[in-house]
């Protein structure tokens, strides 16, 4: 049998408080619990599958079951101690927002189809653009991720240089277009080659300009370079946390066909810090930027913005036209992303910046360089070596050869007091240990050090 909508109404209430139990229940474990999930795809896959149902089932059973055997499954990556891939966990007043908004249901394509959510949106860009340093004209899209705000940005970024050339690539398409010329950094991150390809950029035909030993490009190593043209930097590599020097970039290709572009997946968060603000001098000076809000602004996934600093560049990429739609003098958020239906997401952005104000935010940013740089501090002084300069929230640490930073990175996992990564830097295995949660206090990080070199010096033995 199906569900039937007057009992639907009648017990949703109910249903939606043991959700909520649950829920809740998961978060006040988090800061005990083992950071490692308890089991693998696999067996879940097998333990929530079977045959497909004819018939539904009650909803506060289905809850039961995913709670009892899908939060098995969980990596506590919103807890305090977890440092991988640069993920933060989600704020509380962002949890909140998005539970309203799942409640609320709203299809935030369009004003008409939410006011609030087109609402939202705006108040939130014009937040998140002020607390950046960016031009406060700039035009934005609500996005998935920074894979997703690249591929926005620079589909702008294609356009608007092939316009410059007398060229219409959303009319015309690619075949017969003058060929765009891309430089890309030799670290730069593996994302914006998937957005150059989709695009039909091509991965293979970028030009790769040399980075630096903490694998920041290197201005002076910019070739010679005609338009049409598009410069992809990156603030914050997802390594060592270094910045390319955007504002040089930015003025050695500056012309009316030449577009530079910013990865700023975390990174671009600097810019919410007088402390660390100088890494991103010039920044402002670019066309686009891409950046994630799960990441530093610990909003819940998915979240991330494409920024331009030319509104109508963004919007010429992505508007479109059909008779159903309706007249609009002002913001409609599908002129200015890929999606056309899409969940109101800016209402985790706002809820977060709402509870934290700007100074909440520079705050997040200051105590995880500080915890960053704790731990960088606590392994070399246990004698293991750095490879990075510890210039943001990320550091790179071998305990060894590669072998032997493998089985410790092993040995941290399993230990589960804390989660680090692995990753290869300059030709080596390293851990990688990134901060980036609002959760996260000293004795998180006092804690999870201990641990590192317990393990460390077990695997030395």
């Amino acid at each position: 049998m199906g569900v039937e909508t007057n009992e639907s109404w009648k017990t949703v209430r109910e249903l939606l408080d043991k959700a909520h139990e649950r829920a809740a229940r998961f978060l006040e474990s988090l800061p005990e619990r083992r950071v490692a999930a308890a089991r693998n795809a696999d067996d879940l896959a097998q333990a929530l599958g079977g045959a497909l149902p004819h018939v539904g089932r009650p909803a506060s059973e289905i809850l039961a079951q995913l709670d009892e055997i899908g939060s098995q499954g969980t990596v506590a990556s919103p807890g305090p101690r977890y440092f991988g891939f640069v993920t933060g966990g989600a704020l509380p007043a962002s949890i909140a927002a998005n539970w309203l908004a799942a409640a609320w249901d709203q299809n935030a394509f369009s004003e008409t189809s939410s006011p609030i959510g087109a609402a939202v949106e705006s108040v939130a860009l014009r937040w998140v653009l002020e607390i950046l340093g960016l031009p406060a004209s700039a035009g934005a899209a609500f996005v998935t991720g920074a894979t997703m705000a690249n591929l926005t940005a620079l589909a702008a970024a294609r356009r608007s240089v092939l316009i410059a050339h007398g060229y219409d690539v959303d009319r015309q398409g690619l075949q017969g277009a003058p060929e765009i010329t891309v430089l890309a950094g030799e670290q730069a991150h593996a994302t914006l080659f998937k957005a150059l390809g989709l695009l039909g950029l091509g991965r293979a035909q970028v030009i790769r300009v040399p980075a630096d030993v903490q694998g920041r490009m290197r201005a002076d190593a910019l070739p010679g370079l005609t338009g049409p043209a598009i410069v992809c930097t990156q603030v914050g590599n997802v390594n060592t946390g270094a910045f390319d020097p955007v504002g040089a970039i930015s003025d050695a290709v500056k012309a009316g066909d030449v577009w530079t572009h910013v990865d700023g997946a975390f990174g671009l968060w600097a810019r919410a810090s007088r402390r660390f603000d100088h890494a991103a001098d010039g920044i402002e000076r670019a066309d686009s930027w891409a950046t994630d809000a799960h990441k530093w602004l610990n909003v819940p996934y998915d979240n991330g913005l494409a920024i331009v600093r030319d509104p109508e560049a963004l919007r010429g990429a992505m508007s479109l036209q059909a008779d159903y739609l309706p007249e609009r003098a002002g913001r409609d958020p599908f002129d200015y992303t890929p999606e056309s239906s899409r969940r109101a997401r800016g209402l985790e952005i706002w809820a977060a910046i709402a509870s934290l104000g700007r100074d909440g935010v520079e705050a997040l940013v200051v105590r995880s360089c500080r915890h960053a740089r704790r731990f960088a501090e606590g392994l070399r002084a246990a004698g293991y070596q750095l490879l990075n300069d510890v210039v943001l929230n990320q550091v790179l640490v071998s305990f060894g050869d590669d072998r032997t930073t493998s089985e410790v990175i092993r040995g941290v996992q399993r230990d589960g007091t804390c989660w680090c990564g692995g990753t290869r830097w300059r030709g080596r295995t390293a851990m990688r240990i990134s901060v980036s949660s609002w959760a996260t206090t000293g004795d998180d990080v006092e804690r999870s050090l201990a641990a590192i070199l317990e393990v460390a010096s077990g695997v030395k033995r």
